[in-house]
């Protein structure tokens, strides 16, 4: 028998065209369970629904209507409310959503680079306390899934990685993946204000600030506007991509391949009983291209024995190895533990149990180092740790030569190009209001700190102009110290943009913490994000909460005035007085003469002046204070404890 299925085939597209018409009404990934709106402002709630669909929005004891437009697309204003919650809203349109568990308080975004972005988890080793003791489920963190596009702004968030694009209160668990910065700035506001606090972390590691501008506020840096628009090309990005996959990729495998330690399998060098006899030795921590082997790029074994006590046996530790350039594998008595396939995360690994044995154990580290020297960085812990129980792991240990390579070439890294971080990452957060910003960005800019005077305003005006709240408050963070001291007075460029930084200070309602004090100078990743955080909030409690009772900074340079062989300093942000901390005298002032050659000076504190001398300048100029990259034991505080800014009274560069 032979059916006609004409008209179940009509009865099925009108089925499928009432669907259509009256459609499911879809909300953005920011509004959702657990969202903090800002208080005291007009809060936007919008979506997406059927052309022409009526929708409503219920939200404390109020109905609120609009009708999606013509490409489905819709927005609900709701009025100023008070701090508070937890509440739910339910939106009806086709269908009906309940979001849940709302608070109302005040909404960060939270950006930059990868300081910005280093969460709590990778600070463990110092806030394990802090991890441990964190319930409040009044401090919200969303992470900001990673999304770079050239050519479109995005009016949605895009997928990421587990736990993005949701709001989470802290807890013991959930605040490791927060923004650690973010977290200390919150938890300092909410314990001191009692209010709700909001953060949106939409920051990813090596990004410069041009990434987070959108197009039209590149135009005024015209070599910036021209690789946006290169970029915008998709054949481009993809023959790139697939170039440096590729090339990469066959590195590594010629990395391993032609490895001698791994030639012979009976005989691998990560097996505890080969015979190390014709192994060199190199002290740990060190680069091995300050020793004998020299600047050599490849792999590097690294073999040592250490001693277990009985009291360690049988119980899981863990194993730190500071950090190692550039990846590193790691056996203990021939059994692998662990790895990290880049620079920069501290390494720490889980020894299980039973694979200690009292008296001699034996430790295999393979290095793969791409470019650059390769090895152990100086200055951080390097030690095995059971119970209470340490074995330190510095000293002396036996190394060989695996397979020598010629120095990888750097990636492309097409996202961190102008203006795609903006359109996949801060463009669908602009309707969604905001009590400010806090900024944690510049090391990818340090090499060009003259462009960063017009650079960072142009941002925040950038972001401002594109939020439309007016001139909310912008928070910055200024670079801490990194990288070697140094004995003389020199050229920094670090120094040179710390102060690119402080002139934005020029632009209204924007305030800088300074870190000069709390980095490392051998990791672009410091630890204490703590003060970073707390720092931060001071500057939010006077300029966003109007406290005016605060202190918010350390001092910072105003004039100076020649008198005879002196220089004399006058200061802002003072608070109750200047003082030298930790010491009598103050430290690393240089000071120069009509020759422009900067000299260690001598400097002294007097009526809440500075005065600076040098017997070797007998008609000083100018005046340059903490300038370096690492100015070691720069110590020009306030007595609130607020370091004072780098600077220079000088314009010679």
């Amino acid at each position: 028998m032979i059916f006609d299925t004409k008209p179940v085939r009509i009865v099925f597209l009108v089925f499928l065209i009432s669907i259509i018409s009256f459609g499911q009404v879809r909300l953005p990934k920011l509004i959702s369970d657990g969202m903090v709106l800002q208080r005291e402002a007009e809060i936007k709630i919008w979506g997406w629904a059927a052309k022409e669909e009526k929708v409503s929005v219920n939200f404390i004891d109020s109905t609120y209507r609009t009708v999606a437009d013509n490409n489905g697309e819709w927005i609900i204003s709701l009025p100023e409310l008070k701090a508070g919650g937890p509440y739910k809203m339910q939106i009806n349109a086709g269908n009906e959503i309940t979001i849940k568990d709302i608070l109302i308080g005040d909404v960060w975004v939270c950006s930059g680079q990868s300081n910005m972005g280093f969460i709590m988890q990778d600070a463990s080793s110092i806030y394990e306390t802090e991890i441990a003791n964190s319930t409040n489920k009044y401090i919200r963190h969303f992470s900001v899934p990673i999304k770079y596009d050239f050519n479109t702004q995005h009016k949605d968030l895009g997928s990421g990685f587990p736990g993005s694009g949701l709001w989470q209160s802290a807890d013991s668990q959930t605040v490791r993946r927060f923004s650690a910065v973010a977290y200390f700035f919150a938890k300092e506001l909410y314990n001191k204000y009692k209010i709700p606090i909001g953060l949106i972390n939409a920051s990813l590691g090596g990004s410069a600030a041009e990434s987070w501008m959108s197009e039209d506020a590149l135009k005024q840096f015209p070599n910036l506007y021209d690789e946006a628009q290169k970029f915008k090309d998709s054949s481009l990005i993809t023959r790139i991509q697939n170039e440096d996959r590729n090339r990469i990729s066959e590195w590594y495998r010629l990395s391993t391949k032609n490895d001698q330690g791994y030639k012979d399998p009976q005989n691998a060098w990560y097996k505890p009983e080969i015979n190390t006899s014709g192994w060199d030795e190199m002290k740990v921590p060190g680069f091995w291209a300050d020793g004998k082997l020299g600047e050599v790029n490849g792999v590097v074994w690294f073999r040592r024995d250490f001693e277990v006590p009985s009291s360690m046996i049988g119980t899981p530790g863990k194993l730190i190895l500071g950090r190692i350039v550039d990846a590193d594998s790691v056996f203990i008595n021939g059994v692998f533990v662990g790895s990290v396939g880049f620079q920069y995360p501290p390494r720490k690994y889980d020894i299980p149990s039973g694979l200690l044995k009292e008296g001699k154990n034996n430790m295999v580290v393979r290095i793969i180092n791409n470019s650059g020297k390769g090895g152990f960085v100086p200055d951080k812990p390097y030690e095995l740790i059971v119970g209470t129980g340490k074995v330190d792991l510095k000293g002396i240990w036996k190394y060989r030569l695996g397979n020598k390579m010629e120095p990888l070439a750097g990636q492309t890294f097409v996202m961190w190009k102008p203006s795609g971080l903006y359109n996949g990452m801060i463009s669908p957060l602009l309707n969604y209001s905001i009590k400010g910003v806090i900024w944690y960005q510049g090391e990818s800019n340090t090499t060009r700190a003259v462009e960063y005077r017009d650079l960072f305003p142009a941002l925040i005006k950038n972001w401002r102009d594109k939020w439309n709240q007016g001139e909310f408050p912008f928070l910055f963070v200024q670079l801490p110290n990194f990288m070697e001291p140094k004995n003389e007075p020199y050229e920094s460029e670090w120094a040179l943009f710390r102060e690119a930084q402080l002139k934005a200070l020029s632009v209204p309602n924007t305030a800088m913490a300074v870190t000069i004090d709390v980095g490392e100078w051998n990791d672009i990743h410091p630890l204490n994000k703590k003060d970073v955080g707390e720092r931060l909030s001071l500057t939010a409690q006077k300029l966003a909460l109007g406290d005016n009772n605060v202190v918010c900074s350390g001092p910072l340079y105003e004039s100076m005035k020649i008198k005879k062989n002196k220089i004399i300093l006058t200061f802002k942000n003072t608070g109750s007085g200047l003082m030298a901390k930790g010491s009598k005298e103050l430290k690393y002032f240089s000071i120069a003469g009509e020759d422009r050659k900067f000299v260690w000076a001598e400097a002294k504190i007097e009526n809440n002046r500075v005065i600076v001398w040098s017997d070797k300048i007998t008609n000083p100029i100018a005046v340059r204070y903490a300038w370096a990259d690492d100015p070691e034991g720069a110590n020009l505080y306030n007595k609130e404890g607020l370091p004072a800014s780098p600077f220079r009274t000088d314009d010679f560069q």
